[in-house]
Order: structure tokens, then sequence, then C-alpha cells
């Protein structure tokens, strides 16, 4: 053998190595996606065996409220129970396109899910039939002592899941060969679904911590609680006043739009003790942001916030803290 062929020779050697460490992660890979698809769907068996069907059969809810409190589940159930037999049988890449066309269950199942768990909570409270059958349905020994509600949330975890195992599968698979590219299509799909639930639930997040700041304020006369308003984030600080007098401590919420100062309701007050009183808010849209110290490694800083008709100096003794406000306020202002 001539020295001419070894290059070539050690560079098919690279190629193969590669080609090996790809079927070997990928078929660990699969290995775990079936694994885990056996255990959800026993799972998801839970549910529909035990609670969807013979609530159906024994007619405890109405139609419209099961619909409700279960969703989409069956089709969801009947989905996995489908790829399960794929994956059984190797068929990889088949499996997971046809799978990728039942992905929207999930986005429809996430829209419902704080629907649900309203209407199951509602129900636990007036149903006493209801709510005698879910208690007896949970003491059986499959459950192991597990609750319908701890249930409910599993196909938004397993697609969390599929997001991270189609991705890894996709990446262990050979660009040029047959499954390439529908597990391409697979990932498209997970990753599609996944950001439209994310969004679900960011927007569910953002409207619980407008109505608890809605309920923390006294009064009603402050509407936090507004289309389109995205809160950003809260905290004390020491307002600088114009004139030589004390510095105030006051409590700030920062929101997409506006920015809004309060301070504590009367500690003796009979309804109030636990509120904060709205001094003012500050539309963001006619704001100028600036640091007017704290750009060193100094103790704290301060900020200067100008609106057309009023300047409000805002200082805290935390430099960490004072970058986050103005990082925070900068961007919401932009």
């Amino acid at each position: 053998m001539s020295d001419l062929s070894l290059p070539f020779m050690a560079g098919s050697n690279t190629v193969e190595e590669q080609r090996a460490r790809w079927e070997r992660k990928r078929s660990r890979t699969a290995k775990e996606l079936l694994e885990t698809e056996h255990k959800y769907l026993e799972q998801l068996d839970l549910v529909v065996t035990f609670f969807v069907k013979i609530l159906k059969a024994k007619g405890t809810l109405k139609p419209a409220v099961l619909e409700t409190i279960f969703g989409p589940l069956e089709s969801i159930y009947s989905a996995s129970h489908v790829l399960l037999l794929h994956l059984e049988r190797g068929n990889l890449g088949p499996g997971l396109e046809n799978f990728s066309q039942n992905l929207e269950l999930y986005g429809h199942y996430a829209e419902n899910l704080e629907q649900a768990n309203k209407t199951l909570t509602e129900q636990l409270r007036k149903n006493k039939s209801f709510r005698r059958f879910k208690k007896l349905q949970e003491t059986r020994p499959q459950f192991q002592g597990r609750k319908l509600e701890d249930l409910l949330p599993l196909p938004l975890q397993r697609l969390h899941q599929y997001k991270h195992f189609f991705r890894d599968l996709l990446e262990n698979t050979s660009p040029d060969s047959a499954e390439y590219q529908r597990l391409a299509k697979a990932v498209k799909s997970v990753s599609e679904v996944s950001r439209w639930v994310q969004d679900i639930i960011r927007k569910r997040e953002n409207s619980l911590q407008l109505l608890r700041v809605q309920k923390l304020l006294k009064g009603q006369k402050t509407q936090v609680l507004t289309p389109g308003r995205w809160y950003i984030r809260e905290g004390w600080l020491l307002v600088v006043p114009s004139k030589g007098e004390e510095l105030k401590r006051r409590m700030f919420f920062l929101f997409s739009d506006i920015f809004i100062a309060t301070k504590p309701c009367h500690p003796l007050h009979p309804l109030n003790s636990n509120k904060l009183a709205c001094q003012a808010v500050y539309p963001l849209h006619q704001c100028v942001v600036d640091k007017v110290f704290g750009h060193t490694q100094s103790q704290g800083g301060l900020l200067s916030l100008s609106f057309p008709h009023k300047t409000l100096l805002l200082m805290s003794s935390d430099q960490q803290d004072i970058n986050d406000w103005y990082r925070s306020l900068t961007a919401a202002v932009r």
C-alpha cells in the first residue's frame, strides 16, 4: 500500500467513526423516547379509563362540563398510542412524521387548561357525586397516591420532552438519510406548537401578575388590568425630593406602558392596612431615563426619569438593583 492512500483511509475512518457515534446516540435517544412514551401513555390511560370513559357512561357530569375539564385528552391519548406502535416497530421517521400532524392537539389542550382547572374546582365544590367519585378513583392502587390534578398537566410536560427528543434524533441522523427530512418536519412542528404553548403560558402568567397588582392597590381608581399591558417588575426605591426634604421610600410597579408610584396605607386602617395607595401613574411613551450616578463600582446609584411635567429622581443603596431598574426602564420606554 502506498503512503499516498493513507490520508484517504484516515479520512474514511473518521467519517465512519462519526456515523457510528451518530448511530449510538440516536439509538440511545430512540430507546429513551420509547421507554418514556410507555410511561406517559400509562399515566394518560389512568385519566381516560378511570375518569373520562366512566364519567361518560355514568353521566355524572354534563357532556359540556366533561369536555371543558378534559379537552382533547382522548385524542392526545390515541395519537400517542399510534406513535408508540411505530416506535415499538422501529418506524422512527414515519412514526414521528405522522405524530407531528397531531401536535396541534397540545396547543388546544394548553388553551383550555386554565378553564379546565376552574371548572374542575367548581364541580368539586358543588357536585357531591363527582367529588365522591373522584376521591374513590384516586384511591385505586394504579394511581399510586396521585390525584387527577397531578395528571392533567402531563401533556404539556410531555410536549417539552418531545421537543428535546426530536431535536436530538435529528442532530444524530445523517442529512443524506431517508429519515432526515421526516425528522426535520417533526422538529419544525413541535417547535411551532411549543412556541404557541409558551405564549399561552406567558399571557396567563402576565394576567395573574396584573390581577395581583390590581388587588394590592387601594380602590379601583387605577386600572391595572388593561388589554395589551405587560407586567415587567416591581420594587422599593427612594424618591429624592426637589426641595431639601427627607428621602421617601416608595413601591414602584413597571409595566410595558406605565410606571406606577405607590405608598403603603396606614397600618391601622381597618380595610386597607395591607394595601398600597397609588400616588401617580406615569406614561412611558414620553419618558426619558438617565443614570445620574452608579456607573462605577460605587455604593448604589441614582436614576432620573423625565416626563413632560415632572422629573423623578430615584435612588437605591444597592447598585445591582439600580442597574436592573435602569435596564428595565430603558427597554420599556423604547
